[in-house]
């Protein structure tokens, strides 16, 4: 017996084909009109929490479950939301056990992000609508058959990229587009955000209320100790199962930063030249290795052919930035720095926060603010009762470009790690890729702050990845074997991640 909802979507029961995988549903259950959409919130950590928070303050939504593989943090987010909720949500570790309910809308996860693409694709194969938190995917295989899922199932499936339901933002994209500043072809992307060792290497206990199978779901397992002093958090700063800065803040400025200028498509060219850096000089301790393994310092280079963007990834600070032109536009000497700026043939648009961006003239004088934020899960929510895909500020197509510009760089990184250069060296490589950015001018900017944080250069050289050729269509490196390989993941059978021609 099938019946159709006032909102229009469909659901039928679901039968579990092997480990995991849902059968597609058919027809959803009947809601009166004062029920409510029921919410699994998938991750209780510090980002669950603000997931939390946006679901008990929309009127149109409950929770109902709450999952982590964290039995601690999963209770005590429980306990939570029972005092705000009026009743307790129920508390599972095993996602596949929300999943399986029948009653449960919505799927909202803050996962770590090995686990984003899978949650994702598992929750809309049992009809569920799906809000997935940024980086959409831990590669560029998953996040097309995540898109491939959502259009399947034909299931709402949101990025968290909230910049995208900002009001200043919205309105900074517009102006860009109407002339606001000229011709725009060239964006720049900061994240100078401090970030300090994670601890040395060795090992450490998992905490005894988490289930280290299920938190490692798809990623494959390793030893439950652990190589970070703190388990939770963390994990980005390991490739195993996070992206470093580059994947983690990166994918809300290259959103941003791609929609600006005009750009639902992957770059042509890709190269990254960093390295992780500066926590020999912090702890007077040269042999000092870090538990970490993803860049702390990386720029990465973007080449859309007409368009192209930079992005700059630091984790050391200084008191004051030396950056004389950023300090303007930011209209801040510090020396951390996160945001977007649009370079146009008659001023600039910075976006300075989630809720701020500013027009400068060539001379930097304001010609414009934009100000003003608004709700990215409300939006989610408005698109899962109209059915409309088009109602999402943040479709799931939208963040996979992102994620994957953030893939991109790392891959130039990773597959050419060993290959240490002299700042000459680097500077005389990057002076012969062609480009809208100075590319010289970025390198010495990049040189002048690892110095002011005490790092060696010559002891402690930059790596530069391999200026990558990518085809967009067909979402595969042409000139790179060993970059390909990275475009896709070993997996756990259990927690297989299914391509776009299985999903």
């Amino acid at each position: 017996m099938t019946q159709l909802t006032r909102r229009g979507f469909v659901q039928s029961s679901l039968a579990a084909v092997g480990a995991g995988v849902f059968a597609a549903p058919q027809i959803a259950r009947a809601k009166s009109p004062n029920d409510k959409l029921a919410v699994a919130v998938v991750g209780a950590g510090g980002r669950g929490s603000s997931h939390v928070s946006a679901f008990l303050n929309d009127q149109r939504t409950e929770i109902t479950y709450i999952v982590d593989a964290d039995e601690k943090n999963g209770q005590s987010k429980c306990d939570s939301v029972e005092k705000k909720q009026g009743f307790r949500p129920k508390f599972v570790r095993d996602m596949r056990e929300a999943f399986d309910d029948k009653s449960v809308d919505i799927v909202s996860t803050a996962t770590p992000n090995h686990w984003h693409a899978l949650c994702g694709i598992w929750a809309m194969q049992a009809g569920k609508d799906a809000y997935v938190e940024k980086p959409v995917c831990q590669t560029i295989q998953e996040g097309r058959a995540l898109i491939t899922a959502a259009r399947k199932y034909n299931k709402m499936c949101q990025v968290g990229t909230q910049c995208r339901s900002s009001k200043a933002v919205m309105e900074a994209v517009a102006f860009i587009n109407e002339g606001g500043v000229g011709d725009v072809k060239f964006a720049r992307g900061l994240c100078y955000k401090r970030r300090k060792s994670i601890g040395a290497l060795g090992d450490y206990k998992v905490p005894d209320s988490c289930d280290f199978s299920l938190w490692s779901g798809p990623a494959t397992y390793t030893d439950p100790k652990v190589t970070r002093p703190k388990f939770h958090y963390d994990w980005h700063w390991q490739r195993h199962y996070g992206n470093g800065d580059l994947g983690n803040q990166g994918p809300h400025q290259t959103d941003i930063a791609r929609w600006g200028l005009g750009l639902d498509r992957h770059p042509n060219k890709i190269v990254s030249y960093g390295g992780r850096l500066g926590y020999q000089a912090e702890r007077k301790d040269p042999n000092y290795v870090d538990a970490g393994d993803t860049p702390n310092t990386i720029v990465s280079l973007y080449d859309y052919g007409d368009k192209f963007i930079t992005f700059e990834t630091r984790g050391l600070s200084v008191d004051k930035s030396q950056d004389e032109e950023l300090n303007k536009l930011f209209q801040s000497d510090s020396g951390n720095k996160i945001g977007v700026v649009w370079y146009g043939s008659d001023g600039y648009v910075v976006q300075l926060s989630y809720n701020h961006c500013i027009a400068y003239n060539k001379d930097f004088e304001v010609i414009k603010e934009f100000k003003g934020g608004d709700d990215h899960f409300r939006n989610f929510v408005d698109a899962c009762v109209s059915r409309n895909m088009e109602d999402l500020n943040a479709d799931v197509e939208v963040g996979h470009l992102s994620a994957a510009m953030s893939h991109l760089g790392n891959i130039s990184y990773y597959v050419g790690e060993e290959n240490k250069v002299s700042v000459d060296s680097l500077r005389s490589e990057l002076s012969r890729i062609e480009s809208l950015d100075d590319n010289v001018a970025t390198l010495d900017r990049t040189v002048k702050h690892l110095e002011d944080n005490g790092v060696d250069l010559e002891k402690y050289p930059l790596a530069l990845g391999p200026y990558l050729e990518f085809d967009p269509q067909q979402e595969v490196f042409k000139n790179n074997e060993a970059a390909n390989e990275q475009l896709r993941r070993e997996y756990r059978s259990e927690f297989t991640c299914p391509t776009a021609e299985n999903v």
